[in-house]
């Protein structure tokens, strides 16, 4: 479809995106991403006002491991998130001070900080354009052929980029979140509150 009829379209449907992970830091918004995995951000958002209310990155960096997993046990494969985080807060330490830095290569090179995690967090922090491909961005564009059914997340990303307007990502990625989030849902999607549905693959079989 149109990239400009998708982006006027979803300006009317989400007209103020915005990323729904908590966060006042910046640690905090890259460790919310490692945890927000196979998890919604409102469990998440429950875990790290816990965790951050009793550590900052520093004491993240020395903490037990065990006290770790009590918090962040909600939001799933617990153990391997909390030795996640307490590496990233042992990292960042050492090679920033704590800061995260604007830099792809040293974040992807974060245990649990993939490239959807890095995009998150380098748009929002540092205003760098990107589009991170989560569930419900990969659902929304396949469903309406923005990308084929088979395609890598890396390849729909890809395609994506090339479709949408560079100063347009980091928005517009927002907004397809949103919307398979909230309207383009995978199961029981709301189809009466899409305008887009004309386009959709899934809305012409049902």
């Amino acid at each position: 479809m149109n990239s400009d009829l998708l982006i006027k379209e979803l300006d009317k449907m989400i007209p103020n995106p915005r990323c729904e992970l908590n966060y006042n830091k910046d640690y905090e918004l890259l460790i919310a991403t490692v945890l927000s995995a196979q998890c919604t951000d409102k469990r998440v958002n429950m875990v790290t006002k816990e965790l951050f209310d009793k550590y900052d990155i520093f004491s993240l960096a020395s903490a037990n491991i065990r006290d770790i997993m009590k918090i962040v046990r909600p939001v799933g494969t617990y153990t391997r998130k909390s030795e996640y985080i307490i590496e990233i807060a042992k990292k960042l330490v050492k090679d920033y001070n704590g800061k995260v830095p604007n830099d792809r290569n040293y974040l992807e090179s974060l245990p649990g900080v993939g490239r959807k995690t890095c995009n998150v967090v380098l748009s929002n922090i540092y205003d760098v354009p990107a589009i991170a491909v989560d569930t419900h961005v990969e659902r929304v564009s396949k469903r309406l052929g923005l990308a084929y059914k088979n395609d890598s997340v890396l390849k729909v990303e890809k395609k994506l980029m090339r479709k949408i307007p560079k100063d347009k990502w980091s928005r517009t990625h927002h907004q397809l979140v949103l919307f398979g989030r909230y309207i383009c849902k995978s199961v029981n999607p709301d189809c009466n509150s899409c305008s887009l549905k004309e386009y959709c693959k899934h809305y012409k079989k049902i």
